[in-house]
């Protein structure tokens, strides 16, 4: 509750003292939503000690609806600064014929089992738009992204979790071809890999510019990475079917 609390306090802070900056600049908003879904979801908690299971086979997951949000500044035309907002959580439930160590606790065998993973992200990027052209557009940069993530497992009578709350440093890309004055293939994204972990978040859509104050978008993103290390093995795929609507103000 208190990193709830935090975290939307602070992002609250960083969103109002981005407004106040925009007074100065050219501004836009991006809203997504759609369903999303899970292509795999391995875990082992501790990583060196539990129990391997899936929240995608094993406990079978629920498709979900998501949103996410992200406000832009843009000076020059080629320096952007962003804010994003994009929560993410799914539910598992299923049983296994085996016992799992989980997080220091043993769930017995063909328990009935409620698994839970979050994976909320606050991200600050800035990005360098290297060509600016009538039909192409391409810039990279660099994102401060903050997780905020749970796994936890539940029975009628156990339960345990692991939470997490941490920094993560990402290159930020975007291309945007535009065969046709209104109509483009967009491909955008976050990702970076380290002997750590690594974390990918790429959408690739169609978009329309449908008047000069607003945009529609199409297409299909995948969040996948994870982690490897003695508290940790986490390594999860997400498939979204997005649809969006561009602001420009």
């Amino acid at each position: 509750m208190k990193n709830k609390l935090l975290f939307s306090s602070t992002f609250f802070v960083l969103i109002l003292s981005f407004n106040v900056f925009l007074l100065n600049g050219q501004a836009s908003f991006d809203l997504e939503t759609g369903v999303v879904g899970t292509g795999y979801n391995n875990v082992r908690i501790p990583g060196d000690q539990g129990t391997r299971f899936s929240l995608k086979d094993d406990l079978i997951s629920k498709t979900q609806i998501f949103f996410r949000g992200r406000a832009n500044y843009t000076i020059n035309s080629r320096h952007t600064l962003s804010l994003l907002y994009a929560p993410l959580e799914t539910a598992s439930n299923g049983n296994v014929p085996y016992n799992i160590v989980f997080e220091g606790v043993t769930f017995p065998a063909n328990t009935d089992l409620e698994g839970s993973y979050k994976f909320n992200s606050y991200r600050l990027t800035y990005r360098y738009e290297i060509v600016i052209k009538p039909k192409f557009e391409f810039g990279l940069g660099f994102t401060a992204k903050i997780r905020d993530a749970r796994i936890a497992l539940a029975s009628a009578s156990l339960e345990s979790e692991k939470t997490n709350v941490g920094f993560v440093p990402i290159i930020n890309f975007r291309m945007l071809w535009k065969p046709y004055e209104k109509f483009g293939i967009l491909l955008e994204g976050d990702a970076l890999a380290a002997p750590q972990g690594r974390a990918e978040d790429v959408l690739i859509a169609a978009t329309y510019r449908v008047s000069d104050r607003f945009g529609i978008k199409a297409g299909y993103r995948l969040l996948e990475g994870g982690a490897d290390n003695d508290e940790v093995y986490n390594f999860a795929l997400f498939n979204y079917a997005s649809v969006g609507l561009f602001i420009y103000l």
